[in-house]
């Protein structure tokens, strides 16, 4: 079967994957219609093609968080990719580096921060959910000093959590340990099942020296999950603002007030993101919410994620006012289906899609793109 885009990846990983971790990468929360919102926001904006244009070298090169960059996008934070392909974060991580972009890991991860920091050298970054315990904090950021970790993505939309009916369905989370009834289900995958126990039994490296989260990578993401910071404000942010001497940038913004509150508080950038739908189902999409938010200025630096399956995907969001965009669904089907060579060909294809599209639209570069901003694209 040839795969020539991410929807034959996600095919393909949907048959490879017990339902349980397909489910959990694929859904969305309550009736999912901010995910959907997420893909269909994409198709109500249309590019401008430019015909009979002098041909030039195609350029994608771009910078986003203070760094440049060959490509205008980045691995963003999936959880448990370890469960989806053996040692799934190994994985990714290692296409991506080749390819020249920035990898940002999970705090829900199988893999450490140090386990990466030991295959490659390339730029990390690492994304934070605030804990109650706030030493546990400490040392997540210890660790991310160590592993020269240089952008400190933090999630702020999560601190309560949306319904994902199809995850409450399968267990998703609910099991502390394979029951009988899971371990039938994973079988149901032998040859996945076999990649996973060969990488060794998952558990979510970063806790598993303490006891208090239990064994496994089951029970330690649902006791991970329950310390989750209810509370989390604005005062935590300045909190780690003092405490993290790295770029911070803020994960989960969809209005302009809170992007002009992360800048004052000073914050080096914000994610425009719902969480891929998985949280506020009714809340706008991130291309939506985009141009507004670019709009209270140019003096920081502006993500998103959200919805991205597509080259044109990424060039109207550039287009719109994003400095760089996070792939996040996209790669983990790529890795889930195929691999390090799946994740590889994930961000080959879109490379591929945006230098096709940008040469029809007559565009040279990502910069000339975002010279022409907005001029780009019209809505239908």
């Amino acid at each position: 079967m040839a795969l020539v885009n991410i929807d034959d990846f996600r095919d393909l990983a949907r048959r490879r994957l017990p339902k349980i971790f397909f489910d959990y990468i694929d859904g969305g929360s309550f009736e999912e219609e901010t995910m959907r919102a997420n893909r269909s926001d994409f198709s109500r904006l249309t590019l401008r093609q430019n015909v009979l244009v002098e041909p030039q070298p195609q350029d994608l090169a771009t910078a986003y968080l203070g760094k440049r960059h060959p490509l205008p996008f980045m691995l963003g934070p999936v959880g448990f990719l370890g469960l989806y392909s053996g040692k799934g974060e190994v994985k990714a991580v290692r296409a991506a580096h080749a390819a020249g972009i920035p990898f940002c890991l999970s705090t829900f991860s199988i893999a450490s921060l140090a386990d990466l920091r030991i295959v490659t050298d390339g730029p990390l970054h690492f994304q934070l959910y605030v804990l109650e315990d706030r030493s546990l904090c400490e040392e997540f950021l210890r660790a991310a000093e160590y592993a020269g970790v240089d952008t400190l993505f933090v999630t702020v939309d999560t601190a309560i959590a949306g319904i994902r009916e199809r995850d409450v369905r399968n267990g998703f989370r609910s099991p502390t340990r394979v029951t009988p009834d899971l371990f039938a289900r994973l079988a149901l995958k032998p040859r996945w099942l076999a990649e996973v126990v060969l990488a060794g039994m998952p558990s979510v490296r970063a806790i598993e020296h303490r006891p208090e989260f239990g064994r496994g990578a089951l029970e330690q993401a649902a006791n991970l999950s329950r310390r989750i910071d209810k509370t989390l404000s604005w005062k935590d942010i300045a909190w780690l603002r003092e405490r993290w001497a790295g770029k911070l940038v803020i994960k989960g913004v969809l209005t302009p007030a809170d992007a002009v509150r992360a800048r004052d508080l000073g914050c080096d950038g914000v994610v425009v993101s719902n969480h891929g739908g998985r949280q506020l189902d009714g809340a706008p999409s991130t291309i939506r919410a985009l141009p507004s938010i670019r709009a209270v200025g140019t003096d920081f630096c502006l993500m998103l994620d959200g919805g991205i399956r597509r080259g044109a995907d990424v060039i109207k969001a550039i287009a719109l006012g994003a400095d760089g965009v996070m792939l996040g669904r996209a790669y983990a089907y790529g890795l889930s289906a195929a691999g390090q060579a799946g994740v590889a060909e994930v961000i080959a294809i879109l490379e591929r899609e945006i230098s096709i599209s940008l040469a029809l639209m007559g565009v040279a570069s990502v910069e000339q793109l975002k010279a022409l901003g907005a001029e780009a694209v019209s809505t239908l």
